[in-house]
């Protein structure tokens, strides 16, 4: 298979998988609140939740075919909505901007970049970029989400 994932990749992959069966069992454990969560955080988890499903199957799934592009568009759409929607949730940081609000502004930027690289052919550009991507906006920022009394936390550890 061209392209195929390398160990790094397979592990990112892996660890989307896992990030979004912990999100998903939390989010089911908070049941209870759901009636209090704004639609805007609703919106951000369903785009969270879309790009952590897809991550797997794009770093595992073959790579450059009408399938990877379609679903990495999709992926793309996923990043750039997620990181557009965290700016109006400020629940923490009393009502102002936080450390990832920055993440979120840096991903505005650099996903359009990866999608363009793709486009343009610029394989390991794209590829690095992805890697960065889940590394950081996804993995990263995910598991920061559970712990300091957040709510994905709460509902988890209770």
């Amino acid at each position: 298979m061209p392209f195929a994932a390398d160990g790094y990749e397979r592990i990112l992959a892996y660890a989307a998988a896992l990030l979004l069966a912990v999100v998903l069992v939390a989010i089911a454990r908070g049941q209870a609140d759901w009636g209090r969560v704004p639609m805007l955080v609703w919106a951000h988890l369903a785009t969270i939740i879309v790009a952590l499903a897809l991550t797997p199957v794009m770093l595992l799934g073959r790579r450059g075919d009408r399938r990877h592009r379609r679903l990495g568009t999709i992926w793309v759409v996923a990043m750039v909505l997620t990181a557009a929607l965290s700016f109006g949730i400020r629940q923490t940081n009393h009502g102002g901007f936080s450390l990832i609000h920055l993440l979120s502004a840096f991903t505005l930027v650099q996903v359009p970049l990866l999608w363009h690289a793709a486009r343009t052919h610029r394989v390991d550009r794209h590829r690095r970029g992805v890697r960065a991507m889940v590394t950081g906006a996804l993995l990263i920022a995910g598991v920061f989400t559970f712990p300091f009394g957040r709510m994905l936390g709460h509902w988890l550890f209770g």
